[in-house]
């Protein structure tokens, strides 16, 4: 890590620099799946709405963006890939930094999670080994269907995946966006990739932890050549078994990856926390990108408060709390009380659940 990142610490409202990106608070909107794209994987006016009413935080992650056709794979998901989807995406950050807001692209390619139903024409199921995953996913046409089976990506394919995510950060910062993270967990391709139970190969990109870590650390690298390494951040979490990804030592796995990973001087590190898992993630994070490390999972304001004054990390993500509450900051900072989603409008579709929940009225104040 570089000395010059390190930023005096008071609270959870103070301003911090991550790489290149400058926010006002630590207060960090965490990447969520809302199922509102329209036609073509665009975004809608309904999302840029969305996503300015929450530009109080210091940094908005988007919910997870394809970089293909390839790597769509829930239903109404959208993506960064052609000039309709850049154009949609314009008038996402355009609505965010009109109210003072900063947003970052999310890239998320799933790989094999994903169904044939929810992808477009012509595009495929791939992954880094032919290894289906257990499980099921939504489909709006057919209802709950299996993961499909993946087809296995040819060593000579490999390159021109990774250089999506390279064309993506190209659109993402045409679009405006501040910057672009990398999913690397929840079983997606750089999870799959990574991860032995899901990478079978046996070349350059299989086998070995450096040869499993190929992939994603190309990816970044990909992904850095464009706008900077202190433009692009990732998201981890080392031994979460969502959408059937297992490793026989996530510990080893992310030691070596984080390790290299770290000589990128990326923009910073998301680390979700998973007390039930093997490693302490948080621990990890903290080992190799200490100045720079944004926390999620679970957080509450008091908690999260602590962690900054104490040093513990740089900014803390929240998630279900940014559904209900637009203005999170504002009620963090007031002391309001934080009003509570409903859980049938998460994926439903329209502005119903999605942006009409009510900013916070004076009055109602409680001990946090």
């Amino acid at each position: 890590m570089t000395a010059n990142n390190k930023q005096p610490r008071t609270n959870i409202f103070s301003a911090v620099s991550l790489g290149s990106l400058a926010l006002a608070n630590r207060i960090v909107m965490a990447p969520m799946t809302r199922s509102r794209a329209g036609a073509g994987a665009a975004p809608t006016q309904m999302m840029a709405d969305y996503y300015a009413q929450r530009a109080s935080a210091g940094l908005i992650i988007s919910e997870g963006i394809a970089p293909s056709a390839n790597g769509l794979g829930y239903s109404r998901t959208p993506g960064l890939y052609n000039d309709t989807q850049v154009d949609g995406w314009s008038r996402v950050t355009a609505a965010v930094h009109a109210a003072g807001g900063k947003i970052v692209a999310q890239l998320m390619h799933v790989g094999r999670v994903a169904n044939k139903l929810n992808k477009p024409a012509g595009s495929e199921t791939l992954g880094p080994s032919p290894v289906q995953a257990r499980g099921e996913i939504y489909t709006e046409e057919a209802g709950m269907q299996p993961f499909d089976s993946p087809r296995e990506l040819r060593a000579d394919e490999i390159g021109a995946v990774i250089d999506e995510y390279r064309l993506a950060t190209v659109n993402a910062f045409r679009a405006g966006f501040d910057g672009v993270e990398l999913h690397c967990t929840s079983g997606y391709l750089p999870a799959q990739f990574l991860s032995t139970g899901t990478n079978q190969r046996t070349d350059a990109y299989g086998g070995s932890v450096q040869n499993r870590c190929r992939f994603p650390l190309e990816v970044l690298a990909a992904m850095a050549s464009v706008g900077g390494h202190g433009r692009v951040g990732m998201r981890i979490c080392p031994d979460n078994p969502f959408n059937d990804l297992a490793d026989e030592d996530p510990l080893d796995t992310f030691e070596y990856f984080l390790g290299e990973a770290a000589l990128l001087d990326l923009a910073y590190l998301h680390v979700i926390r998973m007390p039930s898992g093997s490693v302490d993630n948080i621990a990890l994070g903290q080992r190799f990108f200490g100045d720079r490390l944004i926390v999620n999972d679970s957080y509450d304001f008091r908690e999260a408060n602590e962690f900054i004054a104490n040093g513990s990390a740089a900014a803390v993500s929240f998630g279900r709390p940014y559904i209900a509450n637009p203005d999170l900051v504002e009620r963090f900072r007031e002391g309001a009380a934080l009003a509570k989603f409903d859980a049938r409008t998460l994926y439903a579709g329209g502005e119903h659940g999605y942006s009409d929940y009510p900013f916070y009225t004076p009055g109602k104040v409680v001990t946090q």
